[in-house]
């Protein structure tokens, strides 16, 4: 797939809602739509966000949010992205984020929320060092256990990702004052799931733990290394 088959839209039409949740049910092997056409629909009317990725004019991949607050700022909070599985690590998936970027820029939203699992070795990567976004929250068991076939009654922590949509804004740290510390994840936590829930679920604790104990210590996420771990700076 070239660039220049590749068109990222707005939708708004319940026909273009309908392919949204034919992708979701495929992305994420689940039988029960992850979305419905009335919520895209109401999303899409009251100022929301809702895209679709096209190549050549198939769809492989969508994406919505609506309007929230964060720190007290407006924001777009990006509920489900996702990319057929024929078409992921080509690009798609930075694309979508980017239109979405611009498209909260030109509406003066200064930040674009979002969750992601933190076992997911690839999504942490993707949101810390690809789009350089800040992780600003841990949640516990968010959704409770979630049966599709990816999280598979796993307990659904989530990182909270805030990315500014100015692409100038910064804060470095002064990280030669700060403490090191390193929270390794495991290599594939998706088949995990499904060959060893005893020792998935291990994990999920475990990654909880020092998470939310760094967090609470101040800490602050600063990148994710190629061998799966977090790296936290907590003040001295």
């Amino acid at each position: 797939m070239s660039e220049a088959d590749l068109e990222i839209r707005t939708l708004t039409s319940a026909e273009e809602m309908a392919t949204i949740v034919t992708v979701f049910q495929q992305v994420w092997g689940s039988v029960t739509p992850i979305v419905g056409v009335e919520l895209l629909r109401a999303i899409s009317h009251t100022g929301g966000y809702v895209a679709g990725a096209f190549d050549s004019g198939n769809i492989i991949g969508a994406s919505f949010g609506f309007l929230a607050r964060h720190q007290g700022a407006e924001a777009l909070h990006s509920h489900v992205t996702g990319i057929l599985p024929g078409v992921q690590h080509s690009g798609v998936g930075r694309a979508m984020k980017n239109h979405q970027r611009r498209w909260a820029a030109e509406r003066h939203i200064p930040w674009i929320t979002w969750t992601f699992d933190p076992l997911v070795r690839r999504n942490a990567w993707f949101n810390i060092e690809v789009l350089d976004a800040d992780i600003a929250e841990y949640l516990v068991n968010f959704y409770g256990p979630m049966t599709d076939s990816i999280n598979a009654q796993d307990e659904s922590d989530r990182l909270v990702v805030a990315w500014s949509t100015d692409p100038s804004a910064t804060s470095p740290l002064p990280l030669d004052e700060m403490v090191r510390h390193e929270v390794e994840t495991p290599e594939d936590i998706v088949v995990l799931r499904r060959t060893d829930p005893a020792a998935a679920a291990e994990w999920r604790h475990q990654v909880r733990r020092q998470f939310t104990s760094l967090l609470e210590a101040g800490g602050v996420v600063t990148a994710f290394t190629r061998t799966g771990a977090y790296i936290i700076h907590t003040p001295t």
